[in-house]
């Protein structure tokens, strides 16, 4: 049998929702596909899962290692493809029964480096379903619709696309002779391969179609506020980079300038308190780098809107976090009573 799709399924302490991901894969309507489940170390029962699935269908592959995070057991797993096509896969989401024959056949039909698609939210604490522009993707289709494209055809809507692997289905040649592969040892580790794939893509179509549910739930990685949530800092040096790499930062570096500080003010809202000290120290750090720089500190400030600018600066003007949100809190009623 020729495998048109690998589907490659990281695994790691998802018992509670491993049985409903599997089955959304091992019931696709396109049969030709291999399924590489990498247990990464899990200490619950997600390995019984697996084998309990391996078992059934002989087309899954169980790869079982020491706990080495998303980004190496996703390579591990691309790594032992061999697939025409590749898809990445959550273990704790859902994909469309006819997700991968509707892709495999639109990316065979056009010939694409990657075939891009909708995906659903799903708030599993509250059961309900809704949409989001990040995942719609609205204006990107709107600009291109059927029609094949690559970078330079939306380069003024990239930072609305949606930067997940689950969302594309990707030319496995095409990943492997442009060796993209995932950061190790860091979370939001999606956004680096994303721009190494998009600005590598000579061709991309829309399937303008919901064909992926993301299950969203306090306790997942992405959400849970613990200190993992420094590598957000790392990895946004790591987009400049590849921007720069790819002879983009000029372009873009508005947006860039922008995200970084208010992707970062967005983690040390949400990371738990007892981290607060070391994200702000971190956070400062990083931003001390930018004013040691005299032209990018000029170009840097000249580029951000007023609120990212009063939150650069304030980070720059205070000692630790208690200080930093006490003028936070000050200048928001500032702000507030001069409207």
């Amino acid at each position: 049998m020729m495998v048109k799709v690998s589907v490659v399924i990281p695994v790691y302490n998802v018992e509670k929702y491993l049985d409903e991901s599997l089955k959304s894969i091992i019931n696709q309507t396109l049969t030709d596909i291999e399924i590489i489940c990498i247990n990464d170390g899990s200490t619950d029962n997600s390995l019984d899962i697996l084998q309990k699935y391996g078992k059934q269908d002989n087309r899954i592959k169980i790869i079982n290692q020491e706990n080495q995070g998303h980004a190496v057991a996703t390579n591990i797993g691309m790594s032992q493809a061999i697939g025409e096509y590749l898809f990445l896969m959550d273990s704790d989401d859902i994909l469309e029964h006819k997700a991968l024959e509707l892709t495999y056949n639109r990316a065979k039909e056009t010939n694409v480096d990657f075939v891009i698609f909708k995906a659903l939210n799903y708030n599993h604490d509250q059961q309900k379903y809704y949409e989001t522009p990040s995942y719609s993707m609205n204006e990107i289709y709107g600009r291109v619709q059927e029609n094949i494209f690559s970078y330079k055809d939306v380069q003024d809507l990239i930072f609305t696309m949606s930067v997940t692997p689950w969302s594309k289905l990707y030319n496995r040649q095409f990943i492997q002779d442009n060796n993209i592969i995932f950061p190790e040892g860091l979370i939001f580790d999606d956004n680096i391969f994303f721009w190494e794939v998009l600005f590598n893509a000579k061709k991309i179509v829309f399937l303008n179609e919901f064909l992926f549910i993301r299950r969203f739930y306090s306790t997942s990685s992405t959400n849970n506020g613990d200190l993992r949530f420094l590598d957000s800092i790392e990895i946004n040096n790591m987009i400049w980079e590849t921007f720069k790499k790819h002879n983009h930062f000029k372009t873009h570096k508005k947006e860039l300038y922008n995200n970084k500080v208010l992707s970062a003010y967005n983690r040390f809202t949400k990371i738990k308190e007892i981290h607060k000290e070391t994200f702000f120290q971190e956070m400062k750090k990083s931003y001390m780098k930018i004013l040691e720089d005299e032209e990018l500190f000029d170009d840097f400030i000249k580029n951000l809107n007023e609120n990212n600018k009063q939150i650069f600066i304030q980070v720059l003007s205070t000692q630790n976090s208690n200080d930093f949100e006490l003028l936070r809190l000050t200048y928001s009623s500032i702000i507030k009573n001069t409207k």
